[in-house]
């Protein structure tokens, strides 16, 4: 059954996504972000290329001929390729097909529509037992971890 790791009061999440790529990166771990907002999927791109600044995260869109050998994909719509190990979500919904993932994470920003959001989604997985493992970002930031 799929894990699930919500990551709250991220005060950029497009950052946050970022270090969780580079974390996962680190692990060897392959790692498909699901972004079907077009500005979300070429912010996270953009960024991508620029951080860290001492380093580089090998990605691509889903679509791409070199999809198969790149560790950090970028999905931007419901054709999410088959199963793997990890799925991090930047939509307001439930990413499509999640379950085929060994762990799921969800990055939940600071405003009011986004912790509503978030809430929602928390409430869907709980609801059909996904365990779920809680990061308050914020308590992070005040003690300099991860």
């Amino acid at each position: 059954m799929t894990t699930i790791d919500f990551y709250f009061n991220a005060p950029d999440r497009l950052q946050v996504a970022c270090r969780l790529a580079g974390k996962a990166h680190a692990q060897r771990k392959r790692l498909l972000i699901y972004a079907p907002q077009a500005d979300t999927a070429q912010g996270i791109d953009r960024l991508l290329w620029t951080w860290p600044a001492t380093g580089f995260v090998p990605h691509c869109f889903a679509h791409d001929a070199l999809a198969q050998e790149t560790p950090v994909l970028i999905a931007s719509d419901a054709l999410i390729p088959e199963a793997g190990e990890l799925l991090l979500n930047l939509d307001e919904r439930c990413p499509p097909h999640f379950e085929r993932f060994e762990r799921l994470l969800e990055v939940v920003g600071q405003d009011d529509d986004a912790r509503r959001e978030g809430r929602e989604r928390y409430r869907y997985y709980r609801d059909r037992g996904y365990p779920i493992r809680n990061h308050d970002l914020t308590a992070r930031e005040k003690t300099g971890g991860e």
